[in-house]
């Protein structure tokens, strides 16, 4: 049973560092600006978003990741009218208003993203400025464009490598002991499509890859590869206060199989809403429970609980929970529907 456990422990580990150089989030579609820059800018408020994630309760030194991201528009003046911003309240925008509905003038978008991701020994810091276009390109649709820049810390505490009876004096990070820290340049680049009922959008982080090394002398290192993230959902209206928002995000790394995440979201008007996603990766596929809350007009928060369809797995590596708070800037709240989607 122990062999059967650090087994796994071991293998959590070794895919949490190679495969989540950038973390996964559950609920990305509350906030998908943090996987595609073109995002920033698109509705007609600033938007204000912190999220915590505890991932393999289990295993000790398993992931947490925690964000802050901060995005707005710039120079939408008829945001009022705009595709995911209406000047008067409606529980389901797109049933009571969809003859008003109009693509918003050519704007641009700003964002920040601070991101924090522990695992093990291992602990990165990104900070991250981003710039999006928006320009519509016909009578409903808005086509955008984005691109990011930063850059991340990558430190590693040797005191906290257990060597057991193997040599310490590793010629991958040195002979020293302490904390080593390095420092790696961030850029990403993303498009979306999207009008009142309809997004797709496709993204690119980690766009130029360059090589983690702690020791200068030798080729021992990492390289941070490119991750690609496709994203798309549709806004079904099922009467003025119910709407369902099924969603697809693919995330691709070399030389890894791709991750497919299938989720729907049930909306009632703007003051609740619950959800279920599955997530299709061989051994680490697994279904996640979502619900949210307004708690005012400005201040909403959402909980996802996410378990392995592993059961072996699941026994050993326990569950993930995350926690997500959103604040509005700016617009009304009552005149600003969000979360469209």
């Amino acid at each position: 049973m122990k062999k059967a456990f650090l087994a796994i422990s071991f293998f959590l580990f070794l895919n949490a560092v190679y495969a989540q150089q950038k973390p996964y989030y559950t609920q990305y579609l509350l906030n998908n600006y943090i996987l595609n820059p073109a995002f920033a800018g698109m509705e007609s408020y600033t938007d204000v978003k912190f999220s915590y994630r505890n991932q393999w309760t289990n295993i000790e030194g398993a992931p947490v990741t925690s964000y802050l991201t901060v995005q707005q528009p710039l120079g939408k003046e008829n945001g009022d009218n705009a595709a995911t911003s209406l000047q008067e309240k409606a529980s389901n925008p797109v049933v009571r208003y969809k003859d008003r509905i109009t693509t918003p003038y050519p704007h641009h978008g700003l964002g920040f993203t601070f991101i924090t991701d522990k695992t093990g020994y291992i602990n990165r810091i990104s900070l991250g400025l981003s710039y999006s276009f928006h320009k519509p390109i016909s009578n409903t649709f808005t086509l955008a464009g984005g691109f990011s820049a930063g850059f991340t810390n990558v430190n590693l505490d040797r005191s906290k490598i257990v060597w057991g009876n193997l040599d310490p004096n590793d010629p991958a990070i040195g002979y020293g002991s302490g904390d080593l820290s390095r420092l790696m340049p961030e850029l990403g680049a993303g498009i979306l499509l999207y009008d009142g009922q309809f997004f797709a959008g496709a993204s690119v982080l980690n766009l130029v890859p360059s090589k983690l090394k702690y020791v200068k002398s030798n080729s021992y290192g990492d390289y941070f590869k490119p991750h690609y993230f496709f994203q798309t959902g549709y806004f079904f209206a099922l009467n003025n206060s119910v709407s369902l928002v099924p969603s697809v995000a693919v995330q691709y790394i070399d030389p890894l199989p791709p991750f497919v995440h299938l989720n729907v979201k049930l909306n009632y008007e703007e003051l609740l809403w619950a959800g279920l996603g599955y997530r299709i990766k061989d051994q680490l596929s697994g279904v996640a429970a979502m619900a949210g809350v307004s708690l005012s007009k400005s201040l909403k928060i959402s909980y996802s609980y996410n378990s392995s369809s592993n059961t072996r797995l699941n026994t050993y590596a326990g569950n993930t929970h995350e926690l997500l708070i959103g604040v509005t800037i700016g617009k009304k709240p009552e005149e600003c529907p969000r979360n469209i989607w």
